[in-house]
């Protein structure tokens, strides 16, 4: 009875050492670190996440939304399509009105999948052009251009979604 015993812990921890080592190698293959694994927010205060996002940002999201994070003009209007101009991420926009999670959905699975309904969205999704790290380091180079008073009111925000 003492041996099953020893015999089914034994099982158990080579389960574990087999289900890490995959899981390590899952990991190692991606090229996912585990400082990427971690992110699971847009810190504007992380000045490595932010730097890497400007460059993100200036080479993917500044096309339609502008460099200085201005928008289209007339982004309120919609077009002769029915669709409306890429919006200001600035603090003119509404990005900061939105919490972190559905800024990161919004951007990985594109506009329509939140959007609702007969609303189009022109917003495409990025979520094969980038990854979770690039994404969350966008958002946060996004987020560092709004004022303090702004990103106050934004993390309160987020941090409520995060609890409900």
């Amino acid at each position: 009875m003492i041996m099953a015993g020893k015999t089914n812990i034994i099982i158990i921890g080579v389960i574990i050492v087999v289900v890490g080592v995959i899981g390590s190698a899952y990991v190692n293959v991606l090229g996912v670190s585990e400082e990427t694994q971690a992110i699971d927010w847009a810190d504007p205060g992380n000045k490595e996440l932010v730097t890497r996002g400007a460059v993100i940002y200036d080479e993917v999201c500044g096309t339609c939304h502008g460099n200085n994070l201005q928008g289209q003009p007339d982004w309120r209007t919609k077009t002769e399509d029915g669709m409306l101009p890429a919006p200001p991420h600035d603090a003119s926009g509404h990005t900061w009105h939105h919490p972190d999670q559905l800024l990161f959905e919004i951007t990985k699975f594109g506009g329509q999948k939140n959007a609702p309904e007969g609303f189009i969205s022109a917003m495409p999704e990025f979520g094969d052009i980038l990854n979770d790290e690039e994404i969350w380091a966008s958002l946060a180079y996004i987020k560092s251009r709004w004022p303090e008073n702004i990103r106050k009111r934004h993390a309160q925000m987020s941090e409520r979604m995060k609890v409900n």
